[in-house]
């Protein structure tokens, strides 16, 4: 028999047209790929309907894509109830005092709290520590042993001089092996700077990765790595670990005995202060607004945003059209962008696009068609005609700022 590798021309063609009816079953599914970090990523769609994951638990494919159904999704009947994981007298602790941006935990939170169950599996406690109210309900499924939440309106907005010295009586009440904060631009880095001044120490910065006794960070903007000992306070970057996925844990509360240290603040915060969302750049923007070639009327989709307060973007399609500029360009191609919320109005879901908006944490869609990978990838989906769910937003958005009027007379 021939050695010789043949091409099918005919099926390459239909790997590279995505229209075709058969490009779907053309496509090889990447089960792992390596993030911008290092770290190994999983995608649990594109493994088998049942599996065994690292923690020994067996795991179920929700997709259907394993399951023979030509497309269409089947629930699994049965749930999987993690282990609970129970710290009931903790040799040590290791206190993660997350951002949580907008009330919740953000993907560099929960990758951060990895980090901490990783330094914490000879019996160690991960505490988190939080500051002021929180919408968060998922801290048992992310990893958090104790909870110790700090209220007041000291800590209430910017007021890094407080909250460091709330941070000080924990450390002197618990006496943590570790230290974790985000090495990030919403709070964490500065305030993980600041404590480790007042703690004396010498942190690890931009952290990626921890191995053994040894901590490996970012250096010369991205293109060095430094490796040093681990050291009690660390600010880890974003996929510095994988987020806890393969148990429960208590969320169990936790007070603070002793009493926080008072001072004459010398920072005061005068409150947020209004922006035009259309002069943030994409790659900062918390909500993204973006179109594609099922846009019809784009004055509309402006109105949108503007009622939203929602940052422009847009499909590598609206943009060779000409209906929105080079640099409102979303994907592998454009901006890779990180929003908490990205709405994707008539965007089918190129796959240079869906790389680009990997990192965001919910995607909502608005497609005609039920059947296009941006449905696919979206936590949520309205099928229907875009303009039509575009003016009942606009409308619904405005009565919900008059009756907030209202209320405030």
């Amino acid at each position: 028999m021939s050695d010789i590798i043949r091409r099918d021309p005919r099926a390459e063609w239909i790997a590279r047209n995505r229209l075709h009816p058969l490009h779907t079953s053309m496509q090889k599914a990447e089960t792992s790929w390596m993030g911008p970090n290092g770290i190994i990523r999983k995608n649990p769609h594109a493994l088998a309907a049942g599996f065994i994951g690292p923690a020994g638990i067996k795991r179920i494919d929700r997709s259907g894509a394993q399951q023979g159904t030509s497309g269409k999704r089947q629930s699994a009947s049965v749930e999987v109830q993690l282990p609970l994981h129970v710290v009931e007298q903790p040799a040590y602790h290791i206190v993660v005092v997350p951002d949580m941006v907008g009330g919740r935990l953000s993907s560099h939170d929960k990758d951060l709290l990895g980090l901490a169950h990783k330094l914490a599996a000879d019996g160690g406690a991960v505490v988190a520590v939080l500051f002021g109210d929180d919408k968060e309900s998922a801290f048992d499924t992310a990893g958090v042993d104790r909870i110790l939440r700090i209220a007041g309106d000291t800590f209430d907005g910017y007021a890094p001089e407080a909250r460091v010295l709330a941070l000080s009586a924990v450390e002197a009440q618990l006496a943590p092996r570790h230290w974790l904060l985000p090495d990030s631009r919403t709070g964490g880095g500065e305030l993980g700077r600041r404590l480790a001044a007042k703690l004396g120490e010498r942190p690890a910065t931009r952290v990626w990765q921890v191995a053994g006794e040894q901590v490996t960070g970012r250096a010369g903007s991205g293109q060095q790595d430094l490796q040093r000992a681990l050291p009690r306070l660390l600010l880890a970057a974003a996929e510095c670990a994988e987020p806890v996925s393969e148990t429960r844990h208590e969320a169990r509360p936790l007070e603070l005995s002793s009493k926080i240290a008072q001072s004459l603040p010398r920072i005061e915060d005068l409150g947020s202060v209004a922006v035009d969302p259309a002069q943030i750049p994409m790659a900062e923007s918390e909500f993204i607004l973006s179109g594609g070639n099922g846009v019809k009327d784009w004055e509309l989709f402006h109105q949108a945003a503007v009622a939203l307060g929602a940052t422009e973007g847009a499909s590598r399609v609206a943009v060779d059209d000409g209906f929105m500029p080079r640099n409102r360009q979303v994907g592998a191609t454009g901006t890779w962008v990180t929003a908490r919320v990205y709405v994707a109005v008539g965007i089918s879901g190129a796959i240079q696009h869906l790389q680009g908006i990997g990192a965001c944490d919910k995607v909502v869609a608005v497609n005609m068609d039920p059947g296009c990978d941006m449905i696919k990838r979206a936590d949520l989906s309205v099928i229907g005609d875009s303009a039509l769910i575009l003016q009942a937003l606009i409308e619904r958005v405005a009565a919900w700022r008059q009756e907030g009027k209202r209320d405030a007379a």
